[in-house]
């Protein structure tokens, strides 16, 4: 079992940063890919970044390229998404996940979810 909490969200305007965290509980963190996921309103939940058990494998979606960079510690059992040059097309309830592979993570089937943290870009 694996239970997800983030945190980090708020209010940032455009061009800022923010860096959101994924605090896990339980003992085999280390072994599952984890991945950010967002839903804007009216839209649906959409892949953003995953990133493999031991950190060495990453993928991005191709609109956040550049500006996000997920990482993990798994010592501290947390995997983080640290989000440049803020747009206003970010703006939506981000969740991380956890999944066997960043494959699986990708379709959005993995058991384990976050409540998500409300991400805001202003103009």
């Amino acid at each position: 079992q694996v239970q997800l909490v983030e945190s980090g969200g708020g209010l940032v305007q455009a061009g800022g940063s923010l860096r959101l965290s994924c605090a896990a509980s339980g003992r085999t963190f280390s072994s599952y890919a984890m991945g950010w996921f967002r839903q804007a309103p009216g839209k649906e939940r959409e892949f953003v970044a995953a990133i493999s058990w031991s950190g060495a494998g990453l993928r991005y979606a191709d609109s956040v390229k550049g500006r996000f960079t997920i990482s993990r510690d798994n010592a501290e059992n947390s995997v983080n998404l640290q989000m440049n040059s803020l747009r206003l097309e970010d703006t939506a309830v981000y969740y991380c996940a956890a999944g066997p592979t960043i494959a699986v993570l990708t379709t959005q089937t993995s058991r384990y979810w976050g409540q998500g943290t409300q991400v805001t870009v202003s103009s």
